[in-house]
């Protein structure tokens, strides 16, 4: 086992590479000062002040990491009342279903083995899990947890995921065959905690499977947009690599995934129990032909990002001369940084329309306080334009629109911008 530097983080400000300690670092983008995208404001806290942090993106090319140079502390970004909930969306619950299915026959997963998932959110990949005869077991901080239990009926601990989290689970379920999480891995700051309950959770055989945005993606997608608070690191292929031996565990197989426009699969296993996949050595070769970890290579991407900014915004502000209805359907928490870095607000973009059902309709965004409302209302309305900021989705919704007789033009803002009549 390699000898750690500190790898838990405290909020503020972030001068080393949180896997290796290291200061050459490099910037990738200044989005300024943002607020926390998922902190939703209710119409009496629009006239209270609001918090907003710095959001800037560095790359320690030393160990392939990206990460925010600023952490926000955990209680402030995951709220109990943290509005993000997977199962209200159809295509997540479709690749959630295939995700455990696969793991289940990939692996040969005995029945009654335990899988954990980390940040479970409402136990909806769980679901997955036991339907193959598997017991389950969810970790979510957040007031979803409820949600989890009483209408997925998984047995789901609220709690942030700890090593002590970890001791209690083995004490009372035994370890983990399969430990998952999904786009979370990224997302807490006490990384060593977390990775010393990983350790102490993983049955000797098991398997964690990781699922996070990919730096990659976001150089070829130029998906600024998955840069928020939440997001602490970025990880490339080379980042996970480097960050395992700390902790006596190695990837030793890799996928890339199409969920939130392109994600990396990446699975660990305690230090050689299993064979390592030619996919990893394949991966990292693509990440370096990529110019990757090269301070020139995201130069060139930011110009990318400025020009979509651009032709996005010439839109809005021809919309607006000409009196036509400029909107937005879907909104996750990408939707807010664009919003915000872009400078839409309730004068351009009177409103961001979201899924029935959703913990966010009747709130406002954060920063611009544009209000968000039930998609009904582009039945009813019928709006000249509507942003897709859910762009990952984008070929699904516009589907989904048309069939009900929608005849608006749809604006996709990346990775490219692209109007669709």
């Amino acid at each position: 086992m390699k000898t750690s530097p500190t790898h838990d983080v405290p909020p503020g400000k972030l001068e080393r590479c949180q896997i290796t300690g290291s200061k050459n670092l490099f910037e990738v983008i200044d989005l300024g000062h943002q607020p926390p995208c998922d902190s939703l404001l209710s119409k009496e806290m629009l006239d209270q002040p609001e918090v907003h942090y710095p959001l800037r993106l560095m790359i320690c090319p030393d160990s392939g990491l990206a990460q925010l140079d600023h952490i926000v502390d955990g209680k402030v970004i995951y709220p109990a009342s943290y509005p993000y909930r997977a199962g209200i969306s159809e295509p997540l619950r479709v690749y959630q279903k295939a995700f455990a299915d696969g793991i289940v026959k990939d692996f040969g997963v005995p029945k009654d083995s335990l899988c954990v998932d980390v940040g479970s959110n409402d136990g909806t990949l769980l679901t997955g899990f036991r339907r193959n005869g598997m017991r389950t077991l969810g970790v979510e901080p957040t007031d979803i947890a409820k949600i989890a239990r009483k209408e997925n009926k998984i047995d789901t601990l609220q709690e942030f995921f700890t090593e002590e989290v970890a001791k209690g689970i083995v004490k009372k379920h035994g370890e983990a065959k399969v430990i998952t999480m999904t786009n979370v891995f990224a997302h807490m700051a006490p990384l060593g905690e977390v990775m010393r309950g990983l350790k102490t959770l993983l049955d000797m055989s098991g398997v964690f499977i990781t699922e996070s945005q990919y730096l990659l993606d976001v150089l070829e997608g130029n998906q600024f947009d998955g840069i928020y608070h939440e997001h602490i690191r970025t990880y490339s292929l080379r980042s996970l690599v480097t960050l395992a031996p700390y902790y006596d565990l190695e990837v030793f197989d890799v996928t890339r995934a199409s969920r939130y426009g392109g994600n990396i699969r990446a699975y660990f296993a305690r230090k050689g129990v299993r064979k390592v996949h030619t996919r990893v050595k394949e991966l990292l070769a693509l990440e370096e032909k990529a110019g990757l970890f090269k301070p020139e290579t995201w130069a060139a991407w930011r110009a990318r990002v400025a020009e979509n900014r651009r032709r996005l915004m010439e839109l809005a502000y021809a919309a607006k001369r000409k009196g036509l209805r400029f909107v937005a359907d879907s909104c996750p928490g990408r939707g807010a940084v664009l919003v915000n870095y872009y400078g839409l607000d309730e004068t351009l973009m009177p409103y961001i329309a979201q899924l029935p059902g959703s913990e966010k309709i009747g709130k406002f965004l954060p920063g611009t306080h544009i209000p968000i409302v039930d998609n009904k209302i582009i039945l009813k309305e019928q709006p000249d334009y509507i942003v897709i900021l859910a762009w990952h989705y984008g070929d699904y919704i516009i589907k989904e629109w048309r069939a009900k007789g929608v005849t608006s033009t749809f604006v996709l803002p990346l990775p490219e911008f692209k109007i669709v009549k």
